[in-house]
């Protein structure tokens, strides 16, 4: 056979495929473990008792304000590692929350005094939050992974990194439903501390979990 009526053979058949079908794999994928994370978050944690009254102050929304957009730009970005040929964007998007949340902190402690500063980098859970923010991020990651295998990433180890940073920016905003801690100092350096472990995680196991 010819190659000219072997490709033609192979090929006459195809239809094209909508890149929207990915989107309910994906959706159920990443719900399914943001369902897991939020149990966990009731099950061991509980939602901050005065949560009705928390909702109301800045400190509250502040949280959801640094790792939502966060979050958002590094599950963009992850997408479009997951489809060759698609421009990744510009990683300066994904710095902007974290340097509107530095001048915020930067803020706080200059209008307070300087003993008061180590409480407001430590907090009272500095020594589990960055902890807790990772290992809820891996239910997250774990459905982002079956999503994007269903896509075709060639920069395995990138895009397992941002997706471990969209991941560990998801688990953030939902630990923020248990977190009683208001001052912004210690979201930036705790909230993005777990945040980075979960990056660093898909960083090393992406290569593996995403091949295809």
């Amino acid at each position: 056979m010819q190659t000219d009526r072997l490709i033609y053979t192979l090929t006459e058949n195809l239809r094209p495929v909508s890149s929207r079908g990915l989107n309910p794999r994906v959706a159920v994928a990443v719900g399914s473990g943001a369902i897991v994370a939020m149990v966990v978050v009731l099950a061991a944690f509980g939602i901050r008792r005065d949560f009705g009254q928390a909702i109301l102050t800045f400190p509250f929304w502040m949280k959801w304000m640094y790792c939502i957009p966060l979050c958002a730009a590094a599950a963009l970005r992850t997408w479009r590692l997951a489809r060759p040929g698609v421009p990744s964007g510009p990683v300066t998007w994904m710095l902007l929350p974290f340097a509107l949340l530095a001048v915020v902190a930067g803020i706080d402690l200059a209008r307070a005094p300087l003993i008061a500063w180590p409480a407001m980098w430590l907090g009272q859970s500095w020594q589990y939050c960055a902890l807790r923010v990772t290992l809820l991020s891996l239910p997250i990651f774990v459905g982002l992974c079956v999503a994007l295998k269903h896509m075709a990433p060639t920069r395995l180890r990138m895009t397992g990194a941002i997706a471990g940073l969209a991941a560990g920016a998801f688990a953030a905003v939902i630990y923020a439903l248990a977190c009683d801690e208001v001052s912004a100092a210690f979201v930036l350096v705790w909230y993005s501390l777990g945040i980075a472990f979960a990056a660093g995680i898909g960083a090393l196991v992406g290569p593996m979990l995403l091949r295809w």
